[in-house]
C-alpha cells in the first residue's frame, strides 16, 4: 500500500524562511515543495477554478510519482450543495484529465450546514466519471450514518477521515483508497 503525505496548498507567505529558503522566489516554491512531499491538495480551486493552462503547467512541472488532489469548487459544494452538478461535471472532468497520471483525488468538502441528503449525493456521484477518484468530507453530523457509508461504497468514493477542527475522527474505509485530512486545532478550518 502506498502512502502519500502532503499539505493543503504550497503557497503560504509565512512558510518563507521556515520551509522555503528566504531567497527562493515564489515562482519556484512548487519546485522546492515537490522535493519534500509526494502529494499536495490544491485548495485555491475551491475559491476560483484554475485555468486549463494551470492544469497543463502542473502536469509538466510535477514528477511522474507526484499526485495532486483538487478541491471541489465552492459554488458546487456550498452554494448549490451538489444540486444541478452537470454545469460543473464536464469542466471538472476536463480539467482533471489534463493532469493525466498525476491526478490523485477530487476532494468534495461539504458545508457544515449542509445536512444529510443521500438522494442529492447519489445524483452527484452517479454523474462523475468513474475514473475520477473522489473523497467526500462531511462537516454536518447527520451524514455520519451507515446509509452514507453504504452510498459511498456503492460509488467507490472515499469517506474523508478528518482530525481536528471540531470534526469527529471516524476511521472508515469506503473505497479502495483512503483520504485523511488533519486540520489541526484551529476551528476555522
Amino acid at each position: 500500500m502506498a502512502v502519500h503525505v502532503g499539505t493543503s496548498g504550497w503557497s503560504y507567505k509565512h512558510w518563507k524562511g521556515r520551509f522555503y529558503p528566504q531567497e527562493l522566489p515564489v515562482s519556484r516554491w512548487l519546485e522546492h515543495y515537490i522535493q519534500h512531499f509526494h502529494t499536495v491538495e490544491v485548495n485555491n480551486s475551491y475559491y476560483r477554478w484554475p485555468s486549463d493552462a494551470a492544469f497543463a503547467s502542473w502536469h509538466e512541472r510535477l514528477p511522474d510519482s507526484f499526485l495532486m488532489t483538487i478541491k471541489a469548487p465552492q459554488p458546487l459544494t456550498h452554494y448549490k450543495r451538489l444540486s444541478e452538478p452537470e454545469e460543473w461535471i464536464d469542466r471538472i472532468s476536463h480539467s482533471l484529465s489534463l493532469l493525466g497520471g498525476k491526478f490523485g483525488i477530487f476532494l468534495v468538502q461539504l458545508s457544515n450546514n449542509f445536512a444529510s441528503n443521500h438522494e442529492r449525493l447519489a445524483y452527484f456521484l452517479e454523474r462523475l466519471p468513474r475514473w475520477v477518484r473522489t473523497s467526500v468530507e462531511f462537516r454536518h453530523p447527520s451524514w455520519d450514518t451507515e446509509e452514507t457509508f453504504a452510498l459511498l461504497e456503492r460509488y467507490g468514493t472515499a469517506y474523508c477521515v478528518t482530525s481536528g477542527a471540531r470534526l469527529p475522527c471516524i476511521l472508515r474505509a469506503t473505497a479502495p483508497f483512503v483520504y485523511v485530512r488533519m486540520h489541526g486545532p484551529d476551528p476555522s478550518f
